[in-house]
């Protein structure tokens, strides 16, 4: 079986790089290659919706509000 149109574009692209350029690409490849989605579905969570005591709710949404909602010009 031949090369897909993408596959062809893909090669000539990288045939046209040093070979520095070359190996970046490879790693890259790989890396994509790499990643695993992990995670677990929502519908396994559902059972826990509802569960924290609203009190305890209200103290988190005002620790976000106090700590995440501030820009610190000189942080960076």
């Amino acid at each position: 079986m031949g090369l897909s149109t993408i596959e062809k574009q893909i090669n000539g692209q990288v045939s046209g790089l040093s070979l520095e350029k070359q190996q970046q690409v490879l790693k890259f490849i790989q890396s994509l290659a790499k990643e695993e989605i992990v995670g677990v579905p929502g519908n396994s969570l559902i059972g826990f919706a509802g569960t924290i005591d609203p009190g305890e709710l209200k103290v988190i949404e005002k620790s976000i509000e106090d700590a995440c909602e501030r820009v610190d010009l000189n942080e960076w």
